[in-house]
Order: C-alpha cells, then structure tokens, then sequence
C-alpha cells in the first residue's frame, strides 16, 4: 500500500508541477459550460441532463490527454527501468498511476460543482440524480482512464498513445449506442447495448444505481488494468 501510495503522490506532483493540470480543469470547464449553458436558459428548466449528455464525449478527448503521457513518457526518457529499480511490483505501479489519474478526474469535477450550486438558485435540482450522475461520470471517466493508460504502456509516442486512446475509447463507447444498435439483427442488439460503455452512463445518470451497471464498469478497468500490468511485465522480460 505505501507503494502505492508513493507513485500516486509521484504523479500528482507531476500533474500540478506542470501547466498540463491547470489546462486540463480550464478547459474542461470551460468547454462544458459553454455547451451546458448556451442552451439552459431556452429549456426554462432546472436539469443537469444536457450537461451529462456532453460528458462522455468531452471526455473522449479531454481524458487521453490525461493518460498519453503515463507511460509513454517514462518509456521515452527511459526511466520506466529506474521505477522498476523500486521494491514495487508490476500491479502496484500500474494502480498507482490508475488511481493517481482518477483522483485528478475527480478534482476536475468537483470544480465542476459550482453548475449545479448555481442552478439550485434558480429552481429546484434534483440532487439525487446529480449525484447519481456524477457518479455514472466518475465510472465513465475511470473506463476511459484505464484503457488510456493501457495504450500509453504499448508506445513511447505520446501523440500515438493519445489518439490511439481517443479511438478504442470511442469503439467502446458508441457500441451501445442507438447508432449502432439500429444496423445491428435483433439477435445482437442486447449484447452490444450491454458492451457498450455509453448505456450503463445514460442507466446511472437516470439516477437508477443498477449493481449491474457498477459490476460491468468495474469489470471492465480491471481488465485493462490486468492488460497493463501484464504489458509491463512483458517489457521488463525483453
């Protein structure tokens, strides 16, 4: 655990010792702000939902840039070997960084609190299903952040990393999607809703909490975590 510890304190330092941190929360916010309210005062209602529906795809790009860098950087400047040189196994410098770059998420959305604060003010918000939603983000955004930091393990390019991110996020995403769903046989319509990463955000941000829909996200990062931390062994091999 102190291991763990130590790489998420490692990597915090590096989010907020460089500018990437603070461009990072600005432009998150101000990018779904500007979507949310451009739009808010036309529905004369008191509702996050347009603010949820442009989430995931925000944060289809906005989270690779989180990730690019976890590993790609320490493969370019060759200090993934020095980490290694730590009395630290593979899975606990991959949580490490897994959980370093959730909890950046994390502050960025709680900066994000200050839009349904002000909304409150002006009608009644169902804070149930803000809630419920935030926390459909949180699992969305943990998704995309452990198949980003999967790809950033198989490359030292970081431009690579990031659009390779942005690419296998967005096939995970839109499976589950109406797009999709309609050109699919019926056979195959219930499968791929359920695979789909978008279908269990719209069920949470419903405010339907669905164990099925916390089992399938958590199943889904510790996947690509398992897949990092045997990527990683498979380098230290070669």
């Amino acid at each position: 655990m102190n291991h763990i510890k130590a790489i998420i304190s490692k990597e915090l330092k590096n989010y907020f010792n460089s500018p990437l941190a603070y461009i990072f929360i600005s432009i998150f916010l101000v990018i779904a702000n500007w979507l949310f309210f451009t739009n808010f005062f036309l529905q004369n209602q008191a509702s996050m939902r347009n603010y949820f529906a442009f989430l995931p795809w925000i944060f289809l790009f906005l989270i690779p840039a989180i990730t690019m860098r976890l590993w790609a950087e320490e493969k370019k400047l060759n200090t993934t070997e020095l980490l290694f040189t730590w009395p630290i196994k593979d899975y606990e410098a991959v949580l490490g960084k897994f959980l370093a770059s959730l909890l950046f998420l994390a502050i960025t959305l709680v900066a994000s609190l200050s839009v349904p604060i002000t909304i409150s003010f002006l009608g009644q918000l169902d804070w149930g299903i803000v809630i419920a939603s935030y926390l459909g983000a949180l699992f969305l955004g943990a998704s995309f952040l452990a198949i980003g930091l999967f790809v950033s393990s198989l490359t030292d390019n970081q431009i690579i990393a990031f659009i390779i991110a942005i690419a296998l996020s967005f096939i995970a995403f839109i499976i589950g999607e109406n797009l999709v769903l309609y050109v699919l046989p019926d056979s195959l319509v219930s499968l791929f809703q359920f695979l789909g990463l978008g279908a269990h955000f719209n069920s949470i941000s419903r405010g339907v909490l669905d164990s099925r829909d916390i089992i399938y996200y958590i199943s889904i990062i510790a996947f690509f975590l398992y897949l990092n931390t045997r990527q990683i062994e498979n380098r230290k091999w070669k």
